[in-house]
């Protein structure tokens, strides 16, 4: 267990972030504290109320899990013994002791700050992707329908919505793509191939299958899967006809029959050895004559270094991608300055909202406490000269004690979030 630095306002906001991150947990163990949709409801409801806590969030990622919380308790080590026991009740003592070993802990402005970071892509893998903000909104929406998060992680959820929000249009943080399919779909936009082109499909793991998304949102519709396993061939498909494209799905070792012939070339695979061998381009070529596109997201290479030697070609290399990625991160490492003064203001400006609304609920009470002052007083203090009371020296009593009644409802609010306003 992690604590974040010392708090900026430890007693002012009971918000609690418990996260593991690819900082401090290894990424194959992130499946622990991951929740199959068809049980997040259930399990978070059993969670939120066997810890105790007030409410809840839970945001989960490929490299992170967060549970954001309210509570005013300190996440002590019974705390979090607790916690991670009503969340998976079936851990064994060595698990548990997982879990507060690799959890990161981060308490008051601690927690909205790094909250703040996480959301504007700043404590990422890669700085600067937006997908995180997307990622933030779904999981407050489904936290919320679930009944489990309240007025605080409504507000916390907005002012971090908001932060992500300037860090991305007030600096050039996510300026320029980082990521290898960002960057390749780059490159072919501005080939400007034509959407009847028939696109080969080499290797159907997570980067073919991102970039043949981007590819369908292009209009691409003529597509040919091949694959090492011909099951993942086919689910890659599957996805591409469900989508409204044409696409078939065939074993690798079949490529060298395939005589569909091709415009577009994509192929990653993690063949240690090229797999687009120069005699199988050639066959694959079938006799055709005009420049190919290549695209090589594979380290090693997919694609034999003769290739582009001996054709024509367009190629897009992993390791021309590889360089220009660099290069846009030091541009976003340069914007990080810019994106620390937006959090440091966007903590000055929840402190103000979270006083305010801690004040409005506070106030809630003033109302019915100034109406039981007014009853008694008309009622039982003064009942006996109010009845002496002609009618019409009654209706101008009435009058002065509404008037006063409303105006000892609102100055009072006021006054006290002059007095807050003041303090800053």
């Amino acid at each position: 267990m992690t604590f974040a630095s010392e708090n900026l306002a430890p007693d002012l906001i009971p918000l609690r972030v418990i996260a593991f991150t690819h900082k401090s947990t290894p990424l194959k163990e992130l499946n622990r504290f991951f929740l199959p949709d068809d049980q997040r409801v259930e399990r978070l409801t059993r969670l939120r109320d066997r810890s105790g806590v007030d409410e809840l969030l839970y945001i989960a990622t490929c490299n992170r899990i967060e549970f954001v919380i309210a509570t005013d308790a300190t996440c002590d080590e019974v705390f979090m013994n607790r916690f991670f026991r009503a969340f998976h009740p079936e851990f064994t003592a060595e698990e548990l002791q997982f879990a507060v070993r690799h959890a990161l802990v981060f308490e008051g402005e601690n927690a909205l700050d790094h909250l703040y970071r996480v959301a504007s892509s700043l404590d990422s893998l890669v700085v600067g992707e937006r997908e995180i903000i997307t990622q933030v909104r779904k999981s407050y929406d489904e936290c919320k329908s679930a009944g489990l998060t309240g007025d605080l992680i409504r507000l916390v959820v907005q002012s971090t919505i908001n932060t992500a929000k300037r860090v991305y249009t007030e600096t050039r943080i996510a300026a320029n793509p980082v990521s290898v399919v960002s960057l390749a779909e780059r490159q072919l936009r501005s080939l400007h191939l034509s959407k009847s082109s028939r696109v080969l499909i080499v290797g159907a793991g997570e980067t073919n299958t991102n970039l043949c998304k981007y590819l369908l949102k292009q209009g691409f519709v003529n597509f040919t899967v091949f694959n090492r396993t011909p099951e993942n061939a086919e689910a890659l498909a599957t996805m591409l006809v469900h989508e409204g494209a044409r696409a078939t799905a065939h074993a690798l070792d079949t490529l060298l029959s395939y005589n569909g012939g091709f415009d577009l070339l994509v192929t990653c695979t993690g063949s240690a050895l090229p797999v687009i061998t120069p005699s199988l381009y050639d066959t694959l070529l079938l006799g055709e004559r005009d420049r190919k596109v290549l695209i090589d997201l594979a380290l090693p290479a997919d694609i034999d270094s003769a290739i582009p030697q001996q054709h024509d070609v367009q190629l897009i290399s992993m390791e021309e991608l590889k360089l220009v990625a660099e290069r846009n991160l030091i541009e976003r490492q340069a914007e990080l300055k810019y994106a620390e003064q937006i959090i440091a203001e966007q903590l000055i400006d929840f402190d103000r909202i979270f006083k305010t609304r801690s004040l409005e609920l506070r106030m809630r009470e003033v109302p019915d406490k100034v109406r039981e002052i007014r009853d008694r007083a008309m009622n039982e203090v003064f009942a006996r000269e109010i009845q002496a009371l002609d009618i019409q020296s009654k209706e101008v009593l009435e009058k002065v004690v509404s008037y006063m009644e409303k105006k000892y409802i609102s100055v009072p609010m006021v006054m006290a979030k002059e007095i807050l306003l003041d303090k800053r």
